[in-house]
């Protein structure tokens, strides 16, 4: 069974820096799409950033240049560095994941069942 779990949520000050990390047990297939959203309070979830097996990294527009996403696959452990945080980027994150041998979308990972519980993020100003 797949589990993911989150960490490394917390609060940072608009132009720091805060790391996520989503641990992954269970997972068994060779193609994988990986990735992590964010949901903030009254608004819908958004794809944050994405990266897959065939080498593919996808990002919002909103992150681009300040999110890295990354996968320590020794660890089984993905990896979101935030730099330049925004008070907008204060959410609830998720990481997800999904076997698939497609194309790596955003789309097509949100409708995985493979969710972590999520972690915080909070940026003040």
């Amino acid at each position: 069974q797949v589990q993911l779990v989150e960490s490394g949520g917390g609060s940072g000050q608009a132009g720091g820096s805060l790391r996520l990390s989503c641990a992954v047990s269970g997972y068994t297939y060779s193609r994988y799409c990986l990735g992590w959203f964010r949901q903030a309070p009254g608004k819908a979830p958004e794809g944050v950033a994405l990266i897959s097996s065939d080498g593919t990294r996808m990002y919002a527009d909103s992150v681009k240049g300040r999110f890295t996403i990354s996968l320590d696959s020794a660890k089984n452990t993905l990896y979101l560095q935030m730099n330049t945080l925004k008070p907008e980027d204060t959410a609830m994150y998720y990481c997800a994941a999904r076997a698939t041998s497609l194309s790596c979308s955003f789309m097509r990972l949100s409708s995985t069942n493979y969710w972590g519980q999520g972690t915080q993020v909070a940026v003040s100003s």
